[in-house]
């Protein structure tokens, strides 16, 4: 993609632009809204955006967006009967590639960033179980992308106090901020091989009205992230011609 970073902008723009139209259409229906910051997050299509520009780089490899999939995503698990992925590439029933954009936004950064933590490290390790186990019916790994979106906000830029009364926590993580440790998380879920690419963006709320955002750490650019992916499906392209 020739325009690659304004690609970004225009999908950190969607990102602010459709939580703002979903907080305030939250509760027309029913008279009241969802306290907090519940009531932009219900409508659940703040990330399409991102899912969006994804669909196009793959097309770009010369992939029929027919092996593309953004609504039926739902692939088998193995310590459960299946789960919903955000995008997923399946070619002549071989899962080539599954993708999770998630998003934290604040104020309340506390209260949700484990959920995060826990929930992406559940999810690769159900997947790449369910691989081991033969449910795709494949010998090649799926490709596994994680992409997180982090307001850039007073609170997520804060030295967060670590509650360990018992053992020593990794120094890595005293005095981080929450933004530290996404950054810490998504790089270490990639060294770790549990997912083969992770992404990690930041924008303030207004700024990014205008689509702009930070990379806070380039080996967890959407570039690198991106070209992962396209190698991938690259490689399955040139498979399928033969």
């Amino acid at each position: 993609m020739r325009n690659l970073p304004g690609a970004i902008g225009a999908a950190i723009q969607h990102f602010w632009v459709v939580r703002g139209n979903q907080g305030q259409r939250q509760g027309e229906r029913t008279g009241s809204k969802d306290t907090g910051n519940r009531a932009l997050v219900t409508g659940g299509k703040q990330m399409t955006g991102f899912v969006d520009l994804f669909t196009r780089l793959i097309e770009e490899e010369g992939l029929d967006r027919s092996f593309v999939h953004v609504r039926q995503t739902a692939l088998p698990g193995y310590y459960r009967p299946s789960k919903d992925w955000d995008l997923v590439v399946v070619i002549d029933d071989e899962l080539i590639a599954a993708v999770e954009f998630k998003s934290h936004v604040g104020p309340s950064f506390g209260n949700n960033f484990n959920n995060r933590v826990e929930e992406a490290l559940g999810n690769a390790s159900d997947l790449h179980t369910a691989f081991r186990e033969g449910a795709f019916q494949t010998n090649s790994r799926p490709w596994t992308g994680y992409l997180m979106l982090v307001e850039d906000h007073p609170r997520s830029r804060a030295p967060v106090k670590i509650k360990s009364p018992h053992f020593l926590p990794f120094p890595i993580f005293e005095a981080a901020s929450y933004l530290n440790r996404y950054d810490i998380f998504c790089t270490r879920l990639v060294r770790e091989r549990l997912y083969d690419s992770a992404c990690l963006l930041t924008s303030t709320r207004d700024h990014g009205l205008n689509g702009v955002y930070r990379e806070p750490n380039e080996e967890l650019s959407l570039f690198n992230f991106a070209a992962s992916l396209q190698g991938r499906i690259r490689t399955a392209v040139k498979r399928l011609q033969k």
